[in-house]
């Protein structure tokens, strides 16, 4: 099976339309239908089901298209790879959600700089819940993700940082007088989405900037790392929670065994060594 092949199908099975799918694959729409027509034999099965009015995919057709799509995937990630790896200057791209990094980028990249054989690093700042999609489809080369994760399959990982979560309310708020407060005092209350997936009634929010404003106007709460909350309006108030713990990974695809990778992630991690607060260092922030 070629790859074009393989695009034109996933093309028609998501459109289910063949003049549709010829527009976005730039083709004329005959030589899109005897395409498939072609793979149907060579593969032996019916991938489509076709009338004059209707395109549906058959379940032979189901599980091509799912493990169609991941193989395109997996060739572009490739090609994009090997792009970067023919490349004079040796770079690395990193990726991180605004307010992501703990602080932990501005001396790790000038360390890197000052070294003899220092690596170009390209900082890619991504939308929330982004940053693993961006390593699978090989955009990036590492990327700084918090703890906990859903799903980290075909990645490997290194803590760099461990930081106290706290709540963070309007001064307006009930519980804004409270040195500490637990878990159960906040039931009730309404916390932001990360992304569309997660669960909850609160609003999708895509940068910590959209956090801050909420809050300030009374209509969500929200945990954050401390980090985060540093640089928070002043109109805020933020409370540990029941000693909640967030961690700072660094994550790269498991497959990855270059040098400029290794200084990357042993260089981030002689930071985070020097960045990690005190343990009496437990006042909270006003």
């Amino acid at each position: 099976m070629e790859s074009r092949e393989l695009a034109y199908f996933v093309a028609v099975a998501e459109e289910l339309n063949f003049s549709r799918a010829a527009v976005r694959l730039g083709i004329a729409q005959p030589p899109l239908s005897r395409a498939i027509q072609l793979l149907e034999r060579r593969i032996g099965v019916r991938l489509l089901e076709r009338t004059s009015r209707h395109v549906s995919v058959t379940r032979a057709g189901e599980v091509l298209l799912n493990e169609g799509r991941k193989a395109l995937t997996a060739l572009a990630t490739a090609e994009r790879a090997a792009r970067r790896a023919g490349h004079a200057t040796r770079q690395l791209t990193v990726v991180t959600k605004p307010g992501g990094d703990a602080g932990l980028l501005g001396p790790l990249l000038a360390r890197l700089a000052s070294l003899p054989d220092a690596v170009d690093v390209e900082v890619l700042i991504c939308r929330i819940g982004e940053e693993k999609a961006l390593l699978r489809d090989g955009v990036a080369d590492v990327a700084l993700v918090r703890l906990p994760q859903d799903d980290l399959s075909g990645l490997a990982t290194e803590e760099l940082l461990t930081e106290r979560e706290l709540v963070v309310l309007p001064r307006t708020h009930r519980l804004a007088g409270r040195a500490s407060v637990r878990a159960a005092d906040l039931v009730g209350e309404t916390f932001p989405r990360w992304t569309p997936e997660s669960p909850g009634s609160g609003p999708v929010i895509s940068d910590t900037g959209q956090v801050a404003e909420l809050i300030a106007l009374g209509r969500i709460v929200a945990m954050l790392p401390e980090s985060v909350v540093r640089h928070l309006g002043r109109d805020l108030v933020a409370i540990p929670v029941d000693g909640r713990r967030t961690t700072l990974l660094a994550a790269w695809p498991e497959e990855r065994r270059d040098r400029a990778l290794a200084v990357f992630i042993r260089t981030a991690a002689e930071i985070a060594a020097m960045r990690r607060p005190c343990p009496e260092r437990s006042q909270g922030h006003r």
